[in-house]
């Protein structure tokens, strides 16, 4: 019977001593004089298995000249092994070549370093360290739509293609320009009426959507036309951004907690090997964080709060803390490792360092925004509280010197039954980042988008 490794390690017990048929790749082929060994694995589980073949297996010649990489159709007998390192093993009554693998396939029996996989993106998902990312933000996605159907969430598929810059940065890839060979770029033919871009957020449109639906989100690919050859940033990117009506900035800040809580302990739960072998090559203190991370109410304190903190710290910053600005990397860490030692939402920014859409608060001089930072200084949660006033919002687009054209509908939602809401934004591939103890963006992403770099 055709069976998966995933099929043989969740039951041993209903295959032994039965008649098998496997599928898959070749790790590594240990041959002897009269026997050999095969290390297989077919994809559908973090771990191998052994193949022992013998002699009197059909085609032994044969099967000892097997390369790394090659893929192969296995017939054998599933044997408990409980003594050795392995639970069981499969004793090979056949082996099929079904495609060979030259001598220089890149990916040998030995450990590579990220940055020349990086270079062979094609093939890294073929070693362990790369299943275990791939399989975990696999199960990332699809816990994080549990948890949103759970929640009574509805999905709501923002455009990839926008004529709105929802965050006002600017650095937006411009699109909708038909490419005709041979023509000057002033010569060519607008596809839409209007200026478009890649989308930097899914936001606005799903804001639309929450004025209606009530709790909706989106899940889908953001784009920056930023020049940030950085660890954390990359040209192309996942986002989830849920928004809520009749949601004040406070329960914004519970559903990102117990969202990012129910989403460690799926990985935890489902994905365990994977989980192992990171925090055996990676990180030895991973499962530890997430586990953590679980058991602690998320501390809340305001902007002005952590600049005093930081202030007031005996610690030294390459770079001033302040008041009026934005926190940098050091700040963050020192936050959640040193002082509080957990998770902490950072809420009450100064406006004139946030996005024109966050809700002014009573002392005009901060919104009612929350960053969410986690172990590391990481920051994986970015919301507000959004302004439903129309003369708030009017006034705050002016000062920001944000147009009204092709804003107005955005307007509109508070004209017509406008009502508190609120949101945010969860970088996914971060949270990949986080969940794997990867260090570069460019190890938690398939195929990376980064500047000078648009392979495969």
């Amino acid at each position: 019977m055709k069976v998966l490794i995933r099929e043989l390690y969740n039951k041993p017990e209903d295959f032994q001593n039965k008649k098998v048929e496997l599928q898959g790749w070749v790790r590594n082929n240990r041959s002897q004089k009269k026997f050999g060994f095969l290390d297989f694995h077919d994809g559908s589980h973090q771990k191998t298995i052994q193949l022992v073949y013998e002699e009197s297996t059909e085609n032994f010649k044969k099967i000892q000249k097997i390369r790394v990489g090659s893929s192969i159709v296995v017939e054998g007998e599933l044997v408990m092994t409980p003594k050795m390192k392995q639970p069981f093993e499969v004793k090979c009554t056949f082996v099929e070549l079904v495609g060979d693998s030259p001598e220089d396939y890149p990916i040998q029996p030995k450990r590579h370093s990220r940055e020349f996989l990086r270079t062979v993106s094609h093939l890294r998902p073929r070693t362990n360290l790369f299943q275990a990312i791939f399989r975990i933000r696999s199960e990332t996605k699809h816990a994080i739509h549990r948890f949103f159907d759970q929640k009574n969430f509805i999905h709501v598929d923002s455009p990839i293609i926008t004529g709105n810059d929802g965050e006002g940065a600017g650095a937006m890839f411009s699109v909708g320009v038909p490419e005709k060979p041979g023509l000057p770029m002033s010569n060519y033919e607008k596809f839409f009426s209007t200026k478009t871009y890649l989308t930097v957020s899914g936001q606005l449109q799903a804001e639309a959507f929450a004025l209606s639906l009530r709790n909706v989100y989106t899940f889908g690919p953001t784009f920056r036309a930023e020049r940030s050859n950085t660890q954390k940033h990359a040209s192309e990117f996942w986002m989830v951004e849920p928004e809520m009506a009749f949601c004040d900035i406070e329960c914004a800040m519970k559903i990102s907690e117990e969202m990012i809580k129910y989403v460690v302990g799926q990985v935890l739960e489902n994905c365990m090997h994977e989980i192992d072998l990171l925090n055996a090559f990676v990180d030895k203190g991973l499962r530890k964080k997430l586990q953590e991370l679980m058991t602690h109410t998320f501390k809340k304190i305001t902007h002005k709060e952590a600049i005093d903190i930081l202030i007031n710290s005996k610690q030294k910053f390459d770079n001033e803390p302040n008041h009026a600005k934005d926190l940098n990397s050091e700040h963050e860490k020192y936050l959640t490792d040193v002082h509080f030692k957990c998770p902490v939402f950072i809420k009450d920014w100064p406006k004139n360092i946030k996005a024109f859409y966050m809700r002014e608060n009573s002392d005009k001089k901060t919104v009612a925004a929350f960053d969410l930072l986690v172990s590391g200084g990481v920051e994986l949660v970015g919301g507000s509280q959004r302004e439903e006033r129309m003369g708030m919002l009017k006034e705050r687009m002016k000062s920001m010197n944000v147009k009204n054209d092709g804003l107005e509908w955005y307007l509109d939602l508070r004209k017509y039954g406008g009502v508190v809401h609120s949101g945010f934004g969860l970088g996914f591939d971060r949270l990949i980042m986080y969940l794997t103890s990867t260090e570069n963006i460019r190890d938690a992403i398939p195929f990376p988008r980064t500047p000078n770099n648009c392979k495969y």
